[in-house]
């Protein structure tokens, strides 16, 4: 059998057909097959790969600290280096009230942590979160992902949960004294990139504080640069009590973690103790790895390269089949209007003879196709990827 055989007899499947593609290498902003063909990456891991594929600054980081200890004790138990130098670093590049960081295996986790958290330091059981939200596929982050197609299947699910209208003033009044904790993706991005009104998420944040109850911003896509700000909820002058990270925040190696200010967090250490615990959650090389890609953020100003190559994909992919573009930074979603069409695209660029286009589609907007490449990719590699896509687009 080769690979690919053993890949759908032994691999466990997300779906009926696997898209399969064989990766042999990738390295910044493009992926190499096992036949050696090329393609300009527009997906980054889903956010993950901000700062590219394998950067140098990175994979020396991950040496060092492979040649220093992998895994010791499970998380919270011994100081770690990386763990303590990467929460310091992020605590100084946040606001003072977001100082307490909880390392986690991935963003799901990190959105389970953040319940129960909000439930613990609350004493309070409702959660509120939006339709078209996606938060992951634990069975607490699926309770409060929002599309009952996604839901349905694994009823029940945690009692208590309320999904609202996102961009909606109609349901403030659910905000009260029972309410544990408001979850919301600062930017929704499955639902195709859709961005809050900041009067509405200033008036979220602003109930919240009157109630009581904890506002908690999902940012395990928009973190780290995406939006061309460091933390998208700059946009708009609000500060969560809860943040969630991951994606990026590994810098390709797993992670996640959930932020809050201190005196919250440690509603987690008593009544019961060991309130949220984690054995790989926090790995050294993970935070190592991490760490030194929010460096390379910072150091290369990579967030302050988003807006014009923003502008540069949208003046570029003008056609008239493209019906809009959603967008918010260096992530996109172009609506082709259905999903055949979509999808016909998709398959198109990638197969590609020359040069793949590698893309995907949304979950709750499946008629659009995505872009969210490494903010390292270049001018040169975007005019390459669009002319690809403009190409296709004219022989569809």
């Amino acid at each position: 059998m080769n690979q690919r055989e053993l890949f759908l007899r032994h691999v466990g499947q997300t779906s009926a057909a696997p898209l399969s593609l064989e990766i042999a290498k990738a390295t910044g902003c493009r992926l190499f097959d096992t036949a050696g063909k090329e393609y300009i990456d527009l997906i980054g891991g889903i956010s993950v790969a901000n700062t590219g594929h394998r950067h140098p600054a990175i994979i020396e980081a991950v040496k060092k600290q492979l040649d220093q200890y992998l895994h010791v004790m499970v998380y919270g138990e011994v100081v770690q280096s990386p763990q303590v130098q990467y929460a310091k670093l992020l605590a100084d590049y946040l606001p003072a009230q977001l100082n307490s960081v909880y390392f986690t295996n991935s963003g799901a986790e990190a959105v389970e942590g953040a319940m129960k958290l909000a439930k613990r330091y609350t004493n309070r059981t409702r959660i509120i979160a939006a339709k078209n939200s996606y938060h992951g596929s634990t069975q607490g982050a699926l309770s409060i992902l929002g599309d009952e197609y996604w839901r349905n299947a694994y009823r029940p699910l945690l009692p208590d949960i309320l999904h609202i209208d996102y961009n909606s003033y109609e349901w403030l009044h659910e905000i009260n004294e029972s309410t544990a904790c408001v979850i919301l993706e600062t930017v929704q991005a499955e639902g195709g990139i859709i961005a809050p009104q900041a009067d509405w998420l200033q008036t979220v944040r602003k109930k919240c504080s009157e109630t009581g109850a904890l506002l908690v911003l999902d940012e395990i896509q928009a973190g780290f640069g995406r939006t061309g700000k460091l933390w998208g909820f700059e946009h708009f002058n609000v500060v969560p009590d809860i943040l969630l990270l991951g994606k990026a925040l590994g810098g390709g190696m797993p992670l996640g973690a959930f932020v809050s200010d201190r005196n919250i967090m440690m509603a987690l250490t008593e009544n019961p103790v060991l309130g949220h615990i984690t054995t790989f959650g926090g790995h050294p090389v993970s935070c190592a790895a991490g760490l030194a890609a929010l460096k390379v953020v910072l150091d290369e100003q990579l967030a302050e390269t988003v807006a014009l190559k923003e502008e540069l994909f949208k003046s570029l992919l003008t056609h008239p089949l493209i019906k809009n573009i959603n967008s918010f930074g260096l992530w996109m979603a172009v609506d082709m209007g259905t999903f055949e069409l979509n999808k016909k695209l998709i398959d198109t660029i990638l197969e590609n003879e020359t040069m793949g286009v590698f893309t995907d589609w949304f979950l709750f907007a499946a008629s659009s196709f995505r872009i969210c490449p490494p903010l390292t990719i270049s001018e040169a590699e975007i005019r390459e990827a669009c002319s690809i896509i403009i190409n296709a687009l004219n022989n569809l």
